[in-house]
């Protein structure tokens, strides 16, 4: 059945979002058919397809409360809109259905499991959020709510554990028919931990184990976190509000982290051995994965940052979107992405160039765009050269720049004229692989983003820029001397 607060938010987009042109959005990217998006949500196999579903406001370009909302691919980039999922109709989940899960159940319908919130006000006058867990189950287009709404609350948490700060079930199947569950919570300490729930049937679920705590190490509260086998290790991925910056591995204010270890599934313990940040860059946040039907995991996330989620364009009509899904793999010890494979089969007219000199800022015929899948080799020439920067997105007073600094191995995004006119960070510092000057970049635009992968995939960092489209050139520059290898890809998606 689809409650008048569904039905309105469906109603809503079928008469407002024709009135968007595409060109507002971006070419392959998904975003939310109008107003706000935040976190995916409920990434997961569903009949042969891949459905994503995501935090939205449709009503304003505004955080307002959650709906989620619903789309699907078979091959990650040409994506198909569904009606809106969710909207917060219940008791359980009044003030907002907040982040989850999805998966597929034996009997062919769909589970989602996510966070309801609702809001009561204490004897002082001051109103606390309550957050709990709740189950729909639907068709893939339709979902009916769990009657026994919420399926977990705060007398199922460990003692000490926190019913404010409890939320964004990352939802999986075990092979042996167990539905498993890892959830955000804050802890006594005041930090944030990620707790694992099973259950025998997707509704009845129960406490198992604290997978990993913060201990006030790594941010506060552990938001959107994810827990899954990869290439012989376990990997937890969560989401610390509140970092603390160290060095040039971890930002200041809402990160994205992850702990690599080793998982022990008879005791339910989680060995921590490595933590590292997933991306770079400005714009990441709340990464949920799939294991996808070839047995690829991909990752997929918010390409914004709470800090800066209000400097939006003037009269936008959309806000927010998603990151390129992601392969993920382990190398040495990291997390490891790079663009799905299938980006390649959209491959248009290409241009290369092969050991072309570079010391002072150069052109290249045909390397220009705003939509493109480009890659560029650079090693030293000569006695060597101090930076390396490639300029994009370059028109007059705009242009983002990445530098590269062999010396102290660095790589420098700057999009500082980038068109963002607040005053929120713009530029940042990353570490990459010595590789005795030499240096691999892999950038993917599409209109007003720009992912980076370095050295196929050791690091990459997102951003989001506002240069008008017509700010499409493409430059290189040397401070000594370089050669460089460049292979530029137009996407033709239909």
């Amino acid at each position: 059945m689809v409650s008048e607060q569904l039905q309105q938010a469906r109603d809503f987009e079928a008469r407002y979002m024709p009135f968007i042109p595409d060109t507002e959005r971006p070419v392959f990217h998904v975003t939310g058919g109008i107003g706000w998006i935040n976190d995916p949500n409920g990434f997961s196999c569903y009949r042969g397809e891949y459905h994503l579903f995501y935090q939205y406001h449709p009503y304003s370009t505004k955080w307002g409360p959650m709906h989620w909302g619903h789309m699907k691919t078979r091959d990650f980039i040409r994506w198909e809109r569904l009606p809106v999922a969710l909207a917060p109709d219940t008791e359980a989940d009044r003030g907002g259905c907040f982040s989850g899960g999805a998966v597929e159940m034996p009997d062919g319908r769909q589970l989602l499991l996510y966070t309801g919130v609702y809001h009561v006000r204490r004897a002082d006058g001051v109103m606390e959020e309550y957050q709990t867990q709740c189950v729909a189950v639907g068709d893939g287009v339709n979902y009916e709510k769990y009657p026994g709404n919420p399926v977990l609350d705060g007398k199922d948490l460990p003692e000490g554990n926190s019913m404010l700060d409890f939320r964004d079930p990352k939802l999986w199947l075990e092979p042996d028919g167990t539905y498993r569950c890892v959830v955000g919570n804050r802890t006594a300490d005041g930090s944030g931990a990620a707790l694992l729930f099973e259950s025998p049937d997707g509704f009845h679920w129960h406490y198992a184990a604290t997978l990993d705590a913060c201990r006030n190490e790594y941010g506060r509260m552990w938001e959107c976190p994810d827990f899954f086998p990869l290439d012989g290790k376990q990997v937890l991925l969560t989401s610390p509000q509140e970092m603390a910056a160290l060095g040039l591995e971890f930002h200041a204010g809402y990160g994205a982290i992850c702990l690599l270890g080793s998982w022990d599934s008879e005791k339910r313990q989680f060995q921590r051995e490595k933590v590292h940040s997933i991306d770079y860059g400005i714009d990441f946040y709340a990464p949920q994965t799939l294991e996808s039907y070839d047995g690829r995991r991909i990752m997929i996330a918010w390409m914004q940052n709470w800090t800066n989620s209000n400097c939006q364009p003037m009269n936008a009509r959309i806000f927010g979107e998603m990151t390129l899904p992601r392969e993920l793999s382990i190398r040495n010890g990291r997390l490891v992405q790079n663009p799905v494979r299938e980006l390649e089969r959209f491959h248009g007219h290409r241009v290369a160039y092969s050991d072309v000199l570079v010391s002072s800022e150069t052109n290249m015929q045909g390397v220009s765009g705003r939509v493109l899948d480009m890659t560029v080799n650079v090693r030293p020439a000569g006695r060597g050269y101090n930076w390396f920067k490639l300029h994009m997105a370059k028109s007059g007073e705009y242009a983002t720049t990445i530098r590269y600094k062999p010396d102290c191995s660095t790589v420098r995004v700057d999009r500082t004229r980038c068109g963002i006119r607040y005053d929120v960070v713009h530029v940042r510092d990353f570490l990459v692989r010595p590789r005795d000057g030499e240096i691999k970049l892999r950038v993917v635009m599409d209109r007003h983003s720009l992912e980076l992968f370095v050295n196929d995939g050791e690091q990459a960092a997102t951003f989001i820029i506002y240069t008008p489209e017509s700010a499409d050139s493409i430059s290189f520059e040397a401070d000594g001397a370089v050669l460089v290898d460049v292979e530029k890809y137009e996407l033709n998606i239909p």
